[in-house]
C-alpha cells in the first residue's frame, strides 16, 4: 500500500520527525509492505455490489498487525474508574486507577471499572489501524488517543485510514480519510487536545 495523504494535528508529525524519526520510518515501511492485492478477498453480498470482489478489512488489519508486531509494536491498555458524580470525575480523572477507585468509594459512590485499549504502542506513540465503521474512527480520534495522552502514556497518536478511493472498493460503512479530516478541522484547531497524525492509504 502507499501513503496518499498525511495530516498533522497539533504538530503530531513534526514531533515524530524531530523526536521519533525511526518510529515514523517504521510506520512508512509497514504501510509500504502491506500487499493490498492479497487483501482483495471479500465477495460482496450487498445490494448493488453482489458478487463483486472487495478489499477485506479483516485481511488488511491482519496484514498491518503482523508487520507492526514484527517491529515490536505491542498492545497497551489504560484502566480507570468512573462514577455518576461529575464533581468526582473531575477530581479523579488525572489520578491513577487505584486512587480513582479509592476516592470514589470514600465519597460513598459506586466505582465502575472501565478501560481503553490500543493494539499498537511503542515508545510513547500509539497506532490505530482503522478500516472499520466510521463510528470507530471517531472513538479513536476523540476518545482513545486522548485517553492515553491524558494518562501520560503517549505523546502522539497515529490513525491509519483508507482514502475514499480505497473505501469505495470496500463494504459500505468504513470511515475514510477525507471525511475524518473534515470532522477534525470542523472541530477547531485544539480539538481533540492530543497531537495526531492522520494517514490516508490506498493500494
Amino acid at each position: 500500500m502507499k501513503i496518499v495523504q498525511t495530516y498533522s494535528h497539533l504538530n503530531g508529525l513534526e514531533y515524530l520527525l524531530v523526536h521519533k524519526k525511526k518510529l515514523w520510518q517504521q510506520v512508512q515501511e509497514v504501510i509500504k509492505s502491506v500487499d493490498a492485492t492479497a487483501c482483495k478477498t471479500k465477495i460482496s453480498k450487498e445490494k448493488g455490489m453482489v458478487g463483486d470482489v472487495l478489499f477485506s478489512p479483516i485481511d488488511m488489519n491482519s496484514a498491518f498487525s503482523k508487520l507492526l508486531k514484527d517491529y515490536q509494536w505491542k498492545e497497551s491498555r489504560v484502566n480507570y474508574w468512573v462514577t455518576q458524580n461529575e464533581k468526582l470525575i473531575r477530581q479523579t480523572i488525572t489520578k491513577t486507577a487505584e486512587q480513582q477507585k479509592a476516592e470514589i468509594e470514600a465519597a460513598g459512590e459506586v466505582p465502575i471499572f472501565s478501560y481503553n485499549q490500543t493494539d499498537f504502542v511503542k515508545d510513547r506513540v500509539a497506532i490505530e489501524v482503522q478500516f472499520g465503521k466510521y463510528a470507530f474512527v471517531a472513538y479513536d480520534l476523540f476518545v482513545k488517543h486522548l485517553a492515553f495522552y491524558v494518562r501520560d502514556q503517549i505523546d502522539v497518536g497515529i490513525e491509519i485510514l483508507a482514502m475514499k478511493s480505497l473505501q469505495s472498493q470496500m463494504s459500505s460503512g468504513p470511515g475514510y480519510y477525507e471525511g475524518e479530516l473534515y470532522n477534525i478541522i470542523r472541530n477547531g484547531r485544539g480539538v481533540p487536545a492530543v497531537p495526531l497524525v492522520i494517514i490516508g492509504v490506498e493500494p
